[in-house]
């Protein structure tokens, strides 16, 4: 069961003109958006990674504005988040084992990500519709090898729900209103 004083959010470069023409791309940023306020709901962490910046362009507008509220970027040149000092060094800090991975590409920065964290011993929990490659055979592809190498998958609204436990209070009416 997930629990959300281990939890940590890593977003995975959904940047520029590339995040436009994902697979589903106006769903994922949606989810990815639902997701992003729905874990702050529970006081999670998140840490934001960019692939060449400079090169890739920013995040996307409109997770940038929220992304922002709660962390700042990190560039990286690698495609595994893992290899950029800053991440292992912010996520190391945090001293939380369970990662919500989310972003783009399923079946290579997402991947090499997942794959470093699962052999350095994290619990990655993988947010599926929150997911995505420029083409839905490689977003599958991507989901299924991380599944094999121990990923666990769910999606937004039941790792939302499996947080919260019980459909009371005024973090449950906040995820409502995220969800509807």
């Amino acid at each position: 069961m997930l629990n959300p004083q281990e939890c940590v959010l890593v977003v995975v470069d959904v940047q520029g003109k590339l995040a436009q023409v994902m697979d589903s791309s106006a769903e994922l940023h949606q989810a990815l958006l639902n997701l992003i306020k729905g874990t702050a709901l529970f006081d999670i962490p998140t840490l934001w990674l960019e692939q060449l910046p400079d090169k890739l362009g920013q995040t996307s507008p409109l997770l940038y504005q929220e992304l922002i509220k709660h962390c700042s970027p990190i560039a990286k040149q690698h495609f595994s988040g893992w290899q950029a000092e800053q991440f292992k060094d912010q996520l190391t800090a945090l001293n939380r084992t369970q990662v919500l991975l989310v972003g783009i590409e399923s079946h290579v920065c997402v991947y090499q990500t997942c794959s470093d964290l699962l052999e350095n011993d994290f619990d990655v929990h993988l947010i599926v519709d929150a997911i995505s490659s420029r083409t839905a055979a490689n977003k599958q592809l991507g989901i299924e090898m991380m599944q094999h190498k121990g990923a666990q998958i769910t999606n937004m609204e039941s790792l939302l729900f499996e947080l919260q436990h019980e459909a009371v209070g005024e973090r449950f009416k906040a995820l409502l209103k995220l969800i509807k």
